[in-house]
């Protein structure tokens, strides 16, 4: 029998034949969402999508683009939050 914390839909299924010819179940953990903005909603480009495990094992230049608010922001919110904060000082 299966573990019980596997019947539920937490982890993805994916069916496998064994090197000795059996045909089992495999259960992985599934992706989380894409990254969104926090102003528009939109899906983030450049940013990884993964288990925190494996994000972390990425290197900083791969995990989000290099420019300020990257991860929280889109590039047109980012380049709007910029102009923004320049026209108030």
């Amino acid at each position: 029998m299966v573990s019980g914390k596997f019947k539920s839909r937490t982890y993805a299924r994916k069916r496998t034949v064994t090197p000795g010819g059996k045909n089992v179940l495999r259960h992985t953990l599934r992706k989380p969402k894409k990254a969104h903005c926090a102003s528009c909603k939109g899906v983030l480009a450049g940013v990884a999508r993964g288990r925190p495990a494996a994000v972390r094992k990425l290197s900083k230049s791969q995990r989000v683009p290099s420019r300020p608010y990257a991860g929280n922001l889109c590039s047109a919110c980012s380049r709007r939050a910029i102009i923004k904060k320049a026209r108030s000082e």
